[in-house]
């Protein structure tokens, strides 16, 4: 029988179902009967309720399920028989007015698909974000290695404090001559010259000697974490106490092999650096340019969205989002009361390029092979100091796996935008590219 299929909005439809009142009802006398076999009721023995108790006690709740059952069978038979690609769950009501006799009737109203239309990809333009490891790069991180490792020593008395000392102060500040929360501390220590204090206040206290006490205003930014001080001015007192200089090891022998390196030589160790910041920098380039490339995308089309798939993307983020703080020690996390509007335009982001990814992956055949996948995997593994337990622990999980899968998909998208559309290269200074989000 031929399905009628109404268009209510752009991608939201109707479809009438009418079902048999005499196929419920004996759907639901077949299933009370075999439940009759095995529940229980005080004063019967197993298996020997009258159908009467079986049926006052469980009829609603059989007709419920089997109403339920019948209306889900009919409406997937309708999409199939009408070739309907439908968006998120159907919202199934009872249609108002009278049914025809024998027959029960419901309205399913839902979303279909949207038809993805993606300009052509030469016209697209597409950045591409390239990087090299340089030697001073390398000298860094060996810095950076030595850093991690680094003593301190008392500096000698009169000696000033400059950056990489350790400075211990007691400090007080005041905003219109009155102490603010979080202003005052006794002992406090921190590393000079490396940004967790504000600009200003190491300015103040660079210079420095033990025992000598300065008074100097500063300004707190207007984005200041502090809202109470944000954008104000305060004067703070502050009073060295101790004064460290630090001490970094010498790279000998015994430092390289501390590192891990078994010849403990410089050139194993700088050879390690190197492949090891390669994986870094790989890793960051793919995510900026995936990041440019999907973008670039995004721009390409333009089309109506399945709200159902927005409102469950939605969902999802909001409950990752309580999992995140919980995970954190916040408490009540699932109490939080986060607002789903807030993510409402990541959540219509994220179906959109969803929907044009799937397009590309079918019209291009893009999906992952095996072997890609094994090989991304493999490509994991290398970071970590058993490779093969890494494998094995990927490849036996079904969740896991498909994680990786959707990377390799991904990957071989990208791969295919960069093969088609206009791409602009440019160079990246490994520092630049390093200071970004991984």
């Amino acid at each position: 029988m031929a399905v009628t299929v109404e268009t209510l909005d752009k991608l939201e439809r109707r479809i009438t179902l009418s079902l048999s009142a005499q196929d419920i009802s004996t759907e639901v006398e077949q299933r009370l009967k075999r439940l009759a076999r095995t529940v229980k009721a005080d004063g019967f023995r197993p298996g020997k309720v009258p159908m009467s108790v079986v049926a006052q006690r469980y009829g609603m709740s059989v007709q419920y399920e089997v109403v339920n059952d019948k209306v889900g069978e009919a409406f997937a038979q309708a999409a199939s028989e009408a070739q309907l690609r439908v968006a998120g769950a159907p919202r199934i009501s009872e249609k108002e007015g009278e049914a025809p006799e024998g027959q029960l009737v419901f309205d399913a109203v839902f979303e279909v698909y949207p038809e993805v239309q993606i300009e052509d990809l030469a016209a697209v333009e597409v950045s591409r974000a390239s990087s090299e490891i340089d030697e001073a790069a390398i000298d860094r991180t060996v810095e950076i290695l030595r850093k991690q490792r680094r003593s301190f020593a008392e500096r000698a008395e009169g000696e000033v404090a400059v950056d990489d000392d350790r400075v211990t102060i007691d400090f007080e500040g005041k905003v219109d001559g009155v102490a603010f929360p979080g202003g005052t501390a006794e002992g406090f220590q921190f590393l000079l010259g490396e940004g967790r204090m504000l600009p200003s206040f190491e300015d103040a206290v660079r210079g420095m000697k033990v025992g000598e006490s300065k008074t100097f205003p500063l300004t707190f930014p207007e984005d200041y974490h502090g809202k109470d001080v944000a954008g104000k001015e305060a004067d703070f007192l502050v009073t060295v106490k101790k004064i460290e200089a630090q001490q970094l090891p010498e790279i000998t022998e015994d430092f390289v092999k501390s590192l891990g390196v078994a010849d403990g030589s410089i050139d194993s160790l700088r050879a390690d650096i190197r492949k090891n910041l390669e994986r870094e920098i790989k890793a960051r380039l793919a995510s900026r340019n995936k990041s440019a490339a999907f973008e670039a995308l995004l721009k390409a089309s333009s089309f109506d969205l399945p709200q159902a798939l927005v409102a469950n993307e939605v969902e999802r983020m909001v409950q990752s989002a309580m999992a995140d703080l919980k995970e954190r020690g916040v408490k009540d996390a699932a109490k939080a009361g986060i607002p789903a509007e807030v993510f409402q335009p990541q959540a219509e982001r994220r179906v959109r390029l969803g929907l044009m990814v799937a397009e590309l992956v079918k019209r291009n055949n893009l999906q992952a092979t095996p072997d890609q996948i094994r090989s991304h995997i493999e490509e994991i593994a290398q970071s970590y100091e058993r490779p093969e337990e890494v494998i094995r622990w990927y490849m036996s999980d079904r969740g896991r796996m498909a994680e990786v899968e959707a990377l390799v998909i991904e990957n071989n998208v990208l791969s295919h935008l960069h093969a088609q559309a206009k791409v602009s290269d440019e160079a990246v200074p490994f520092e630049a590219l390093m200071q970004q989000p991984a």
